[in-house]
């Protein structure tokens, strides 16, 4: 039987990491006082849904997050301080601490330490996050005991939404360009200018015309999308973003 430890203090443990090629032992204490924190826990590192969406979405909305009171977010795993160092690093989730818990103690404290052993895993944690303020659980969304790896409650979305429930989220933004392109520039500028973050593809390094042409049917710089629409080349972002700005003013009136 899972537990759900809300309005309890966090295990009283002592995490073995690595700092700079050195170790450094980290204590709960540490960790969670004095501190607004999410911890969201996982089976293991460079597993699918782990690097795929649990890790990426959390590093993501990390300033909706601070904007909300949120110090610190913790990614933990039964790993060693090795391999969550490794991972980060592969992940590029820089706005995000990953905490190994390798000997399963924390996990074990929070009656989340699971048997994987159908999958060679040994003891693992359960997937779940937490919402921890000075060391006190305040709030806990753990997936369901069901077969597998369910994966539905503890991503970043939920917590948000408990967090802020009339929160907007950033938007998905991709902008396909090519070097020296002029237009490919002011584009991304509009983007810096109304604060929306985007993910840059370069053309013949992440993709190459084919590409372009088999999702957006155009062959000129920029083609940007956002929120899975395809909104063309820099004026059609200038005339999105002027769409925006009427809605918002409307929404104000």
């Amino acid at each position: 039987m899972l537990k759900n430890l809300e309005g309890q203090r966090v295990p009283d443990v002592t995490f073995r990491t690595r700092n700079d090629y050195e170790w450094a032992d980290v204590t709960s204490s540490a960790v969670f006082g004095g501190k607004t924190v999410i911890l969201f826990s996982l089976p293991g590192a460079f597993t699918p849904t782990c690097s795929s969406s649990h890790v990426p979405r959390y590093n993501q909305l990390a300033p909706q997050f601070a904007a909300n009171g949120v110090d610190e977010i913790i990614c933990m795993s039964v790993n060693d301080a090795f391999v969550m160092n490794e991972w980060k690093r592969s992940q590029r989730a820089d706005r995000v601490t990953f905490l190994p818990d390798g000997n399963g103690e924390f996990s074990d404290g929070m009656g989340l330490l699971v048997g994987k052993e159908d999958l060679g895993f040994g003891r693992r944690s359960w997937r779940y996050s937490m919402l921890v303020r000075d060391g006190v659980i305040e709030k806990m969304f753990i997936e369901p005991e069901e077969p597998g790896d369910p994966y539905g409650v503890s991503d970043a979305d939920t917590m948000l939404q408990y967090l802020d429930p009339n929160g907007a989220v950033p938007y998905d933004v991709t902008v396909f360009s090519r070097e020296g392109c002029p237009f490919c520039a002011k584009a991304k500028g509009l983007l810096n200018e109304n604060g929306i973050e985007f993910e840059e593809l370069l053309l013949n390094r992440d993709y190459t015309d084919q590409t372009l042409r088999a999702v957006s049917a155009r062959t000129t710089y920029p083609q940007i999308f956002i929120n899975g629409q395809h909104i063309g080349g820099c004026d059609d972002l200038q005339e999105w973003l002027d769409g925006c700005s009427s809605e918002a003013a409307k929404s104000a009136a």
